[in-house]
């Protein structure tokens, strides 16, 4: 179902947000489950998104609906409540990953907990911009550091500089664990989550 009537500004606004989220175009799109092509119609405001697709949006966003129909101004992250309560925040799944937010979007430090599965992703080594912490929660995580191999139980934690090659991969049964990174507001930031 089609938003009715045209909303003025939208797709400028959505255009605008992803932007500001350093999301490109194909990322924002595989995060709401839309191709490149439809989120670049919406954005010029060739067509109007549905329902299901601007809260998919807002969660991506990190921002209220109100925020992108041009209803509300954003509440600045540095003013929202610093208390995320369990069963708020909708999960994202990713490459087989699924997210889940531990802490406030918008902040220069994403917190987040996250469950790989077994063998999905094994063979992708990230490079990007900032510093990555993670605690293992349940599983056991194998994680590759450059050559080096490190092998985490429940309890463990590593903290890198994550301009190192790096690679996480879940040890049977799959990998909980609690994950905070910084992403220095890069585009390449992106790939810490794909």
């Amino acid at each position: 179902m089609d938003i009715s009537g045209e909303v003025p500004g939208l797709g400028a606004r959505l255009r605008e947000r992803r932007l500001r989220s350093r999301l490109t175009l194909e990322a924002a799109a595989a995060r709401v489950g839309l191709s490149p092509a439809h989120l670049s119609r919406l954005e010029t405001s060739k067509r109007q998104p549905s329902l299901p697709v601007l809260l998919g949006l807002s969660r991506a966003y990190g921002v209220p609906v109100e925020v992108l129909l041009g209803e509300a101004s954003e509440v600045s992250p540095l003013v929202r409540a610093p208390v995320l309560r369990a069963g708020e925040g909708e999960p994202t799944v990713a490459g087989g990953w699924t997210y889940r937010p531990a802490g406030v979007p918008g902040r220069a430090m994403q917190a987040l907990r996250v469950h790989i599965p077994v063998r999905v992703q094994d063979a992708v080594i990230r490079v990007h911009p900032g510093e990555e912490w993670l605690y293992v929660l349940e599983g056991r995580l194998l994680l590759t550091l450059d050559r080096e191999q490190h092998l985490l139980a429940p309890g463990d934690s590593a903290h890198f500089d994550s301009m190192r090659p790096h690679r996480l991969v879940a040890e049977e049964p799959g990998v909980e664990l609690l994950f905070v990174h910084t992403l220095l507001q890069m585009p390449t930031a992106e790939l810490c989550i794909h």
